[in-house]
Parts: structure tokens; C-alpha cells; sequence
């Protein structure tokens, strides 16, 4: 390894190698129990104070810099995790017990985001620079010269997933986004891959000193999540904070940034069914291939992605439909879950769904006896009636669980989608003949998820303008924002206006002549 691949267990506190002191936490291979080397050691208050501080002080130089500077970095940054290549990949399997070829796409992903993020600040669009023309001589008062721009909010607190300990993590787009707006960055990293997450850490580290940027740009922390993670959020500098996990870690961090003297947003991605609606000309024409496709995407790492489809809803005959699923449900093979934690909460889930009145268990998939955090695919069934009877079959199994349910009419559809909280997507399989269904129900789908699928599976998010990873609550505690795509960059940014400022005192990207040479508005229209 080189020294940037060296593993220390240690926090990066700016430029620092800090050992926290409380307490210790090693990465376990889910796949066969082993404990990794080397342990990692704990931080506390302190040290959140202290990563939080150099955070604060850099800022004014980081908010500074140059639309060219801070794209130079996310490429370096880039590069630099690339550079890892097949070290970065062994520890993440290790500690993940995600296969090899996952682990690379995700890899790429990552990297291509910080790229893209580095073409968004390059850019300058994200600034959304406006200008309204002054008019001295209006009646019966003078129109004022007015400008505005986009500034950093200030340093970012973010959270990393356990479930994409590259895309979602360290250097994921929480980080990506919030350094290209122009916030320095102070992560807590994830128990389950620590590893992983210093070495990315060290990867941001390294392009940070080598653009001569200030050390608070960047910091990585370990620690106990309710004790660390709080007292993160709760420090008077942080701005606002990015996080992507359970309900309850989520509404903790909600709950602290709103009892704060100061309150914070907190851009927190939780939970998510992701239903999917069959409608009758689908199942007349490809329901076979349709059951397939569905355990493809329901399978997938597992189950463990948050777009996973927890939720069938099968508006006609689903009998093709669940024997093409049952047959591929009963092929697939058991496979390591992320954790002991996360494998016992989705046998507990699976357990409740199987001994829920008016639900049937259609298939069990296989399981991997030498692997203790083995993860069985699981597909129920059920009728409307009963889905609308008990709310529990509402909530999310996190794993490759899914529960199909026949649905008598249109009307019960609705009825049932009302009834639904927010989703991070909602997906449609139809035909030419159900379109005046689908048109009808769109204005429902709008309202229950941030992303609205026509054919296909919810699981594979596209990282690009158009994206939305978000939806309403408890998909994320923020539905007005995404997670994934260029988009993502509005959380940490604020508009302010200036009016009738001197020329000399405007920022760059506000003066006459448009010296920066970025997208603007002026009177509302393209400059």
C-alpha cells in the first residue's frame, strides 16, 4: 500500500491523524464473520469541536474560491479514489460482503458524480445569478438595481449509508454537491465499512493539500451514532446536515437540528416501499416476463437498496405474474446481507409479514448456510381488503422481501395509494390500452413519490440533471429537495439579493460585462 492506501484507524481531523479515545469499533466481513484489522478508534465531542472549528475557519477562504478551483478539486478527488482501484474495491467486499462487480459499478458512480459535480461548478449555473434592470425615473417610486446570487450556507454535516459505502458515503453526492457549492465538509462515517471510509477519506484529504486549500475543508469522523452524530448536528457552525439510513436515525437528526437555538435543515433520506402497479394490459401481455424482471430487481444486492420494491399492486389476474415470480424467488440464491444487525431486522420483518392473517407466503429463495448474515428472498401475497385492513403491511422490510397484492378495481387502487405515505418512487407497467388508467392516476403518483416510472424497476437510480432521489415524508425529511443528481446542490445554498451596490463591491458573477462569464437572468429573461 501507499501511504495514502494505509490503513490507521484513525480520524482525519483536517490535516491531523486523531485516535479517538472512545472506544473502539473493526470492520466485520459479513459474509464469514471476520473481524478486520485494524480497530478504529471512537471519537467525542471534542473532536467534533474541533473538526467542526477548522470547518468554520476555512470557510470564508473555501466559499472564496474560484468556480475553476473548486471543480479542480472534485476532479482530484476523483482521481484519487480511482487510484485506489482493486485495494479500495478488497476492503469494501470485506467489510460489505456487496460481490466484486457491484462494488466497481459503484465505484464508477461515485467517481462519474464528483465529475459531474465538477462540471456543475465549473459551470456556474448553480449560482442562479439574476439582475433586474433599475429604472430611476419609474412613478411613482424608482425601481432599485437589483441582483442576486446563490451563497454556501456554511460547513456541512454529512452522514455516510451503510448500504453504498462509496456512492452514499465518504465521497458521495452529499459530499460531492456540498464541496461544490462551496461548503467545507466534516463527514461521519459509517461503523459497518470503516475502512473503506478512511481510505476515500484520505483520498479527499490528499487533493485538498494538494490545492493548497485550507485543512477544514474536510474532516472524517468515527463515532457512536446517537452520541457523535448528535453532538455533530447540534454544534452552532454546522449549517446542514445530509443523511441517508433508517427512519429513526433519520427523525433523531431531525429532532436535534430543530431543538438547536439555531434550527438547521437536515436533508435526511429514510424510507421507502416503492410500490409498483400492474394494470391489466400488462399482465395480459407480459405478465410472465414481468414476474422475472421483478425478482431481478427485488434480488439485487440483496434487497438492500432504498429503492427496492417492497410493494406489488396487481390491478387483474396476477396467477402468471407470481408463478413466473415464485420460480425465480425459489432459483435465487441466499447472499450476505451488510450486517448481523440489518440480517435480524429483515428476518424479523419477513417473520411478521409470514404470520399476518390474510397473507400468504408464495416462495422462500435459498440460503447460504455458511454465510451468517445470509439474506432469503422472500414473496406474500395478499387481497386489498386485508392491505387496507392492517397498516403494518404498509412499512418497509429492508431485504429481498416484496408483498404482492390483488387489487379488485380502479377504485380500490386509489383508495389503497391514498392511503400510502411517500415514497422515493412510484412505478407503472402498462399498455397502450391502460393509458386513460394511467393518465388518472398520475396526479395520485405525483403526490406519493419523487420519481414516477413508466415500465421498468425503481432499483438503479440514474445520476443526472433530470434525476429525483427524494419524495415526500418519511422518504426524505425534505421533499422539496433530491439526493442524487446536479439538483442536489440547492440544499446547501441560499439566495441573497443585492441592491444598488456599487459595481466594485458586486461579486463576479453579478457586475456588468458578466466578467465570469456565467449563466444569468436579467428582467427574467436569459442575459
Amino acid at each position: 500500500m501507499t501511504a495514502t492506501q494505509a490503513l490507521t484507524g484513525s480520524m482525519l481531523i483536517g490535516a491531523s491523524d486523531v485516535r479517538g479515545g472512545a472506544g473502539e469499533v473493526r470492520g466485520v466481513n459479513p459474509a464469514t464473520g471476520e473481524v478486520l484489522e485494524p480497530a478504529f478508534g471512537l471519537g467525542d465531542e471534542s473532536d467534533v469541536d474541533r473538526a467542526v472549528s477548522i470547518a468554520w475557519h476555512a470557510f470564508p477562504t473555501y466559499r472564496a474560491t474560484t468556480l475553476a478551483a473548486r471543480a479542480a478539486l472534485l476532479t482530484t478527488i476523483a482521481d484519487n479514489i480511482d487510484a485506489l482501484g482493486d485495494t479500495l474495491v478488497a476492503r469494501v467486499v470485506a467489510e460489505t460482503g456487496i460481490p466484486d462487480p457491484r462494488v466497481r459499478g459503484e465505484l464508477a458512480r461515485t467517481t462519474n458524480q464528483l465529475r459531474l459535480f465538477a462540471s456543475v461548478a465549473a459551470d456556474g449555473r448553480f449560482l442562479g445569478a439574476r439582475l433586474d434592470t433599475p429604472d430611476p425615473d419609474r412613478s411613482p417610486l424608482p425601481k432599485p438595481d437589483l441582483r442576486q446570487r446563490k451563497i454556501p450556507l456554511g460547513p456541512v454535516a454529512v452522514f455516510s449509508a451503510s448500504n453504498f459505502p462509496l456512492a452514499f458515503s465518504v465521497a458521495g453526492g452529499d459530499t460531492a454537491s456540498a464541496l461544490a457549492a462551496g461548503a467545507p465538509v466534516v463527514v461521519k462515517a459509517h461503523s459497518a465499512h470503516p475502512g473503506t471510509s478512511e481510505l476515500v477519506g484520505r483520498a479527499i484529504r490528499a487533493a485538498v493539500r494538494e490545492h493548497d486549500l485550507p485543512e477544514g475543508v474536510f474532516s472524517l469522523l468515527f463515532g457512536e451514532g446517537r452520541s457523535l452524530g448528535t453532538a455533530l448536528v447540534r454544534h452552532p457552525r454546522i449549517a446542514a446536515v445530509g443523511f441517508t439510513g433508517s427512519r429513526s436515525g433519520g427523525l433523531a437528526l431531525v429532532a436535534a437540528a430543530a431543538s438547536r437555538p439555531v434550527p438547521i435543515p437536515v436533508y435526511a433520506e429514510m424510507s421507502s416501499v416503492n410500490p409498483v402497479i400492474l394494470l391489466p394490459g400488462a399482465l395480459d401481455s407480459a405478465a410472465a416476463a414481468l414476474g422475472t424482471a421483478f425478482v431481478t430487481s427485488l434480488t439485487t444486492s440483496a434487497g438492500q437498496l432504498c429503492t427496492n420494491p417492497g410493494l406489488v399492486f396487481a390491478l387483474g389476474d396476477p396467477t402468471e405474474f407470481l408463478a413466473a415470480a415464485r420460480e425465480a424467488v425459489e432459483a435465487a440464491p441466499g447472499a450476505a446481507m451488510l450486517s448481523a444487525t440489518i440480517q435480524r431486522a429483515y428476518t424479523d420483518g419477513t417473520g411478521r409479514l409470514a404470520g399476518t392473517a390474510g397473507v400468504t407466503e408464495v416462495a422462500a429463495g435459498g440460503v447460504a448456510e455458511a454465510v451468517p448474515t445470509c439474506g432469503q428472498a422472500r414473496l406474500f401475497a395478499t387481497d386489498g381488503d386485508t392491505f387496507l385492513a392492517d397498516h403494518s403491511l404498509r412499512e418497509e422490510v429492508f431485504g429481498a422481501a416484496s408483498l404482492v397484492v390483488r387489487v379488485r378495481d380502479l377504485p380500490q387502487l386509489e383508495q389503497i395509494l391514498d392511503t400510502l405515505e411517500g415514497q422515493l418512487t412510484a412505478t407503472v407497467h402498462a399498455t397502450d390500452t391502460d393509458h386513460d388508467t394511467v393518465a388518472a392516476l398520475l396526479p395520485r403518483l405525483e403526490l406519493l413519490a419523487g420519481r414516477v416510472l413508466y415500465g421498468g424497476w425503481p432499483t438503479g437510480v440514474e445520476v443526472g440533471h433530470a434525476v429525483v432521489h427524494g419524495g415526500p415524508f418519511p422518504a426524505t425529511s425534505a421533499p422539496a429537495t433530491t439526493s442524487v443528481g446536479t439538483l442536489a446542490i440547492e440544499r446547501w445554498l441560499r439566495p441573497v439579493a443585492y441592491q444598488n451596490l456599487p459595481s466594485a463591491l458586486l461579486p463576479g458573477e453579478l457586475r456588468d460585462g458578466n466578467p465570469l462569464g456565467v449563466a444569468r437572468l436579467r428582467d427574467g429573461a436569459p442575459e
